[in-house]
């Protein structure tokens, strides 16, 4: 019964495809639809460097259009259906949600393939001639946290939080609450700070979570939008500040802006690479496999993509981390094959 029903729907997908320039969509030579991409905007700027090495090398695919909207939004945009009008890429900061896979499931997007494409850090940045940091993810949590351990949040220095700290206001820029790198913040720094005070062990699940994950609103943590480029400013431009962002920003910007050593590590490529850094995580992108032989060139977008995420290809250039040999080839595998993602795969 479902075969029946989506076979029409990717029928009329085909043919849009083929007439879209006579109803205002463009991008390719021959008035086909581009390739479009939505997501993370740590994920953009690799993505972007794919894009534009794949028009140069298939002019007659034209150039994909890539946008930066957030991992959250990302998602939701690619997940909202299936046809010439909604996305065939979304790129991500953090794993797909099982809740995000089952409203693609529900809207039709049901052939969804998963990349793992490098690595990334989440790096905490300071102004280079500003208080010179070194923190702790429990410290971090505690200066960030709304309820630090289910406690009144007071502290307004980073002394409060701890003597030895630099005697200046607590001010963080950080991504919004759409921005996988804010969903990467929580999990891989705040809920692991609070890990570290068994009292919370003693809360229920639901007041747990909320102890855990929900950040402060007040000017102590101040959302910079999805441009990781206007936390670099704002952190330079005020000493004493401090960022959070991809660890391809801080390398592109040096001297602009310096990496803080969290839980006594540097953000570097050699310890984001082992995951000896706190903030190290891997970096997606999911295709629309729906689409697969509706828009022209995606395959080969794709192809392109794998041949440049290894040690030696150009991603590394741009600041990305490259996935250990292992994990590459399984991908690359799952890329030739356009081997679907499935609920299963949620379970590992």
């Amino acid at each position: 019964m479902e075969d029946h029903v989506r076979t029409p729907i990717f029928g009329l997908l085909a043919a849009a495809a083929v007439t879209l320039a006579a109803c205002g969509g463009g991008g390719g030579g021959d008035g086909v639809r581009a390739i479009k991409v939505v997501g993370s905007s740590t994920v953009y700027p690799f993505t972007r460097a794919v894009a534009e090495n794949f028009a140069r090398n298939n002019p007659d695919f034209g150039s994909p259009v890539v946008e930066s909207t957030g991992t959250g939004g990302g998602m939701e945009l690619f997940c909202s259906g299936v046809g010439t009008e909604h996305p065939d890429i979304a790129n991500a900061s953090r794993r797909m949600k099982v809740t995000e896979f089952e409203n693609c499931q529900a809207n039709g997007v049901d052939n969804i393939i998963e990349l793992q494409v490098g690595i990334d850090g989440l790096a905490v940045v300071a102004a280079p001639d500003g208080p010179s940091f070194s923190l702790t993810r429990a410290q971090i949590y505690q200066a960030l946290a709304a309820e630090p351990w289910g406690e009144a949040q007071t502290a307004e220095t980073w002394t409060d939080i701890d003597p030895s700290l630099p005697n200046v206001p607590i001010r963080v820029y950080g991504p919004p609450s759409t921005s996988g790198t804010r969903d990467a913040f929580i999990e891989l720094i705040m809920e692991t700070g609070c890990a570290t005070n068994p009292a919370v062990e003693e809360m229920d699940e639901e007041r747990k979570d909320e102890v855990c994950t929900s950040i402060r609103e007040d000017q102590a943590f101040i959302e910079a939008g999805e441009n990781d480029n206007l936390i670099i400013q704002r952190v330079n431009q005020n000493p004493g500040y401090l960022g959070l962002l991809g660890y391809s920003y801080l390398e592109e910007n040096e001297g602009q802006v310096v990496g803080v050593p969290v839980d006594g590590v540097a953000p570097t490529y050699e310890s984001i690479a082992s995951f000896e850094y706190p903030g190290a995580r891997p970096l997606f992108i999911y295709i629309k496999g729906n689409h697969l032989d509706a828009i022209r060139g995606l395959r080969e977008f794709v192809a392109e993509y794998v041949s440049a995420w290894g040690p030696d290809g150009y991603l590394v250039g741009e600041g990305m981390i490259a996935n250990p040999e292992d994990v590459r080839e399984r991908y690359a595998a799952i890329a030739e094959a356009m081997t679907p993602l499935t609920a299963a795969d949620f379970e590992n």
